[in-house]
């Protein structure tokens, strides 16, 4: 059984080094982070490389990860089709990433138009948010919703395990992120160093294993 333990977080292990030593240029980039207000939508940026390697990490112990980093692309279908991609994290968020999104991105469904919306997600949602896209997608008929996630969130719990189900029953389909989505969110979410050519995905040692293990586990909630 692994231990779903929420720490918070050392600085290091969010994947910032803790020497002090850090460039003009990122001490301005940090300052502008913290400035940002609640629910600004940083849209068109892309997270850091070092925030994707430690949140997106589908390992089991899941310690110090317990910011949600949500990725979506969002296809509108009507006259014309759109298609609009940004990230959320919650930092700076009142409410979980998935709520944000709903309260900000897409507050409302024009109902002339359908959506087909990804999310690429660090981890599952908690029960409250689950719920929540439950509802969402019981009143908005013309939404579809997939849900791509590194790893599950507190799946042992029954009470999770039912909020899955019921997302599933509202047409959400939940699925855990494989290799090859993993190298997506990097070439199309990450932060490429400026002037040099994008830098390849290199996937860690057990990307695959813990794929298969929680799609196994998936397989038996839903």
């Amino acid at each position: 059984k692994m231990a779903e333990k929420q720490e918070e977080p050392s600085n290091a292990q969010n994947g910032e080094p803790d020497n002090t030593e850090e460039g003009e240029e990122k001490k301005k980039k940090k300052l502008k982070r913290e400035d940002l207000p609640p629910f600004e939508i940083v849209t068109g940026e892309r997270l850091p490389a070092m925030f994707f390697k430690f949140q997106f990490r589908n390992v089991e112990y899941s310690s110090g990860r317990n910011k949600t980093f949500l990725c979506y692309v969002i296809e509108t279908q009507g006259k014309e089709s759109v298609t609009s991609r940004g990230y959320l994290e919650d930092e700076h968020a009142a409410a979980h990433a998935e709520m944000a999104f709903f309260n900000t991105i897409l507050p409302k469904c024009e109902s002339n138009l359908r959506y087909n919306i990804t999310w690429y997600v660090s981890s599952s949602p908690c029960v409250t948010c689950a719920d929540r896209i439950t509802e969402m997608l019981k009143k908005n008929k013309n939404l579809r919703l997939t849900i791509m996630v590194g790893r599950l969130f507190m799946w042992e719990e029954p009470e999770m395990q039912a909020a899955l189900k019921k997302m599933k029953s509202a047409g959400c389909k939940l699925r855990i992120m494989k290799p090859q989505d993993f190298e997506y969110v990097w070439q199309n979410f990450v932060e490429q160093e400026e002037g040099e050519e994008a830098k390849a995905f290199v996937p860690w040692e057990d990307i695959q294993e813990n794929f298969q293990y929680y799609e196994e586990k998936l397989a038996e909630i839903l």
